[in-house]
């Protein structure tokens, strides 16, 4: 239980000393230890896997989220009419 408590302890220091880069680290931090305290006390390898998880797991959210403004600011192409033959 030591363990575990110095672990959050550990990432919420390095979270508060570089907050760009932590994002979805430490929700994915605490998920992993969680996870990783109940198979078999491997708290830390589980809150570092968690970290790494957390943090791709935003970024590719964030990709999602600019791709579909982008395609929502795109101003609606107006249909090309052929002229017909008479």
């Amino acid at each position: 239980m030591k363990k575990a408590i110095i672990a959050v302890a550990a990432l919420a220091v390095l979270g508060a000393s570089s907050q760009a880069q932590a994002i979805g680290c430490l929700s994915g931090a605490a998920a992993g230890g969680v996870a990783g305290h109940y198979a078999g006390h491997h708290t830390v390898l589980g809150a570092l896997g968690g970290c790494v998880v957390g943090h791709q797991l935003h970024k590719k959210q964030k990709r999602k989220k600019q791709q579909l403004e982008q395609q929502q600011a795109l101003p609606a192409q107006p249909a090309i009419k052929k002229p017909t033959a008479q």
